[in-house]
Parts: C-alpha cells; sequence; structure tokens
C-alpha cells in the first residue's frame, strides 16, 4: 500500500508557490546570461564563482545516486543534515499542535530544531544498552505526532539499533520515520535507503562530514520518495548548496576508494583505542560501537575531562546526558593522536587519583 504524505504535510506549505530562481526558468550551461544580476567580470578570486549554482544539484545527485543505489529523484542535498532536519519541522510539524518524539540519548539538533520551530517533542528513553522502546514509542504517538527520529548508529553511544524494531516503527506508525545514519560508513549494517521503495514514510540521513572528511563543506544527504524530496526542494532557500561545495564533492566522489582505505584505518584505529583503554584498570565500561568514537565510562570524568584540555586533548563530555553519566565520547584520531591521548589519561589518574 502506498504511503500518502498529504495528510502530513501542513495544508499552507501544500499550496506554497516556491521561489523561481533564474536557473529554474533555463537550466542550459551556454549563453549570454543577462538574466540573474550577476557579475558580467568574474570574480575577485583566481577562479571565477560569479554564476549561481545548479539549485537542484542535478549533476552531483546523478553521481551520488551510483554509488549509494538510489535514484536522483530520491535524494535531497542540504547545507548539512541540520538543513534537512530544519525543512522536515517546516514542512509537516505545525507550531504548538504537533509533535515528534526523540529517543535520548541522541543527537542534539533534532530537540534545537525542534525548539525553534515551537513543536513539542515527547522523550522516550532508549535502554540500558541504547536500544530503542518500540512499544513504549507506540503508545505514545498521538493523532500529533509527525516524526519519529531514530539515530543509528547513534551518537553519543555509539552502537546500531536493532533494524527489526525500525522496521516495525515504520510499519506501524502512520507518520515520517527519521533514521539518522551518519555513522552508517563504519558500520556493518547495511543502509536503510534499501528499504526506500517499501516504505513512503522513511528519510534515510547521511554525511559527507565523517567518513568523506569534508566536514567544512557542509554537505547533508537526505533519501526519501520521490514525493517527499518534491516537498523539501519547494521550500529550501534556492541555491542553499554552493557551487564550489558541489565542484568539490563532484570531483571527491570518485575517490571512492580512497574513502574505503580511509574507513578502513579509522576501524583499526577504534580497534587499537579499544584495546588500549580495556587494560586500563580505571576505565569501568567501553561501549559497544559502530562510529568513528568511543563512549566511555570512567570515574571523575568531568575532572578528567578538564584535565584532558590541559594537556591540549580535547574530547566531549557527555557524563551529564541521560545514561551516559560518566562518561566521555573519544572521536577516533591517527595512531599518534590515539597514543597521545592514552599516554594523557594515565598521567592523568596517576597524579590526580593515584591509580
Amino acid at each position: 500500500m502506498k504511503f500518502d504524505l498529504t495528510p502530513l504535510l501542513r495544508p499552507h506549505i501544500a499550496n506554497l508557490q516556491p521561489y523561481t530562481s533564474a536557473r529554474d526558468e533555463y537550466t542550459g550551461k551556454e549563453g549570454i546570461f543577462l538574466d540573474a544580476n550577476e557579475n558580467p567580470y568574474g570574480s575577485i578570486t583566481d577562479e571565477d564563482h560569479n554564476r549561481y549554482p545548479d539549485p537542484y544539484q542535478l549533476e552531483l545527485k546523478a553521481e551520488i545516486a551510483k554509488i549509494k543505489h538510489v535514484k536522483p529523484s530520491q535524494i535531497f542535498l542540504g547545507n548539512g543534515s541540520d538543513e534537512a532536519i530544519d525543512l522536515l519541522f517546516r514542512a509537516f510539524c505545525n507550531p504548538g499542535i504537533d509533535n515528534v518524539i526523540l529517543l535520548p540519548p541522541t543527537y542534539g539538533m533534532y530537540e534545537v530544531s525542534a525548539g525553534i520551530n515551537d513543536v513539542e517533542t515527547r522523550k522516550v528513553p532508549l535502554t540500558a544498552d541504547f536500544q530503542i522502546q518500540t512499544d513504549l514509542i507506540l503508545r505514545t504517538v498521538d493523532k500529533n505526532t509527525k516524526i519519529i527520529f531514530v539515530c543509528s548508529p547513534n551518537n553519543p553511544s555509539g552502537n546500531k539499533v536493532n533494524r527489526k524494531d525500525i522496521l516495525r516503527l515504520l510499519g506501524e506508525f502512520n507518520g515520517l520515520v527519521v533514521v539518522d545514519e551518519a555513522y552508517i560508513d563504519f558500520s556493518d549494517e547495511p543502509s536503510f535507503t534499501t528499504h526506500l521503495g517499501e516504505h513512503g514514510n522513511l528519510i534515510v540521513m547521511q554525511t559527507f562530514s565523517k567518513a568523506w572528511g569534508l566536514a567544512s563543506l557542509r554537505l547533508g544527504m537526505a533519501f526519501a520518495s520521490k514525493q517527499l524530496i518534491k516537498i523539501l526542494n519547494r521550500i529550501k532557500p534556492p541555491y542553499n548548496i554552493s557551487g564550489l561545495t558541489q565542484q568539490t564533492v563532484l570531483a571527491s566522489i570518485q575517490k571512492v576508494d580512497k574513502v574505503n582505505s580511509m574507513i578502513a584505518d579509522m576501524l583499526q584505529e577504534r580497534e587499537f583505542l579499544k584495546n588500549e583503554l580495556s587494560q586500563l584498570d580505571f576505565v569501568e565500561k567501553i561501549h559497544p560501537s559502530h562510529a568513528n568514537f568511543l563512549l566511555v565510562k570512567i570515574p571523575n570524568a568531568s575532572h578528567v575531562y578538564d584535565d584532558l584540555i590541559e594537556e591540549k586533548i580535547i574530547v566531549r563530555n557527555r557524563s551529564k546526558v541521560q545514561l551516559c553519566e560518566e562518561c566521555l565520547r573519544i572521536s577516533v584520531g591517527t595512531r599518534s593522536e590515539n597514543e597521545a591521548f592514552i599516554k594523557a589519561l594515565k598521567k592523568i589518574y596517576t597524579e590526580s587519583f593515584n591509580l
């Protein structure tokens, strides 16, 4: 049965006439361009950036479709995944009326975007081993629940969420299910993009920031039905992805072998870091990870975090986050960075806690 997005969509969005840019009216690349009030003399930089970029990134989407095994019409590109998150709120959630379900501990921007858009958040905590409580989630849903956000592999815990639980949500929830796969490249789990044809209420988010090493370019991907992608394109800013970003990613996307090599190196270093930490008596727990970081429970985590900063080693203090008490989140570094971290950690516990 085909999923119908129309009842979920905010009525004024359904009737919205989107802004029409000059590049909507003429998509050719040749000619004398006197339509967009651009600088005809080029740019002040060595390379010309005086022309507006493709508003729909068609060339880039065609290449992404090949490596992600989806159709170009199933791809939305945003200024980071955060743009897609915000647009979903704008398109589907009526301020002060609708709600979304969050599964803490999870990525913080879901709640921030909800707050900006005046949308209620209903929180269903993960279990002690960071899995979702499917029955409780479905009981929390009401007629005004529009979106459930699932982060897998989860941030900040690093684990993958049981696939069957997410599939159950997709089948039983009559709203949108966002599966945020920012860390999927480091997992042995296949992407949920393989389920796009079965579930019209599925949105899968990925990024070029992690495995591809392109964080400063701010390019996030959302994969969904053609109908849903059209909605996001209707309400996005006309030129949301810069021409420089499009050109750089288009060139980078041909280097899949290099990406795979970097992923292999990071996975090897993740194991190195895990093994080194497991040999330290004061480390209480290393949570299983399918991401490029480890969540580690240690005594006096906040104190240790501050001491690590003194050593010019910066990790993420998650000790005040629900279910992450006394935990630090440690991104996988290079071998020399990981060794420096372990050395500093040993020094801190030796000098400060006499362990």
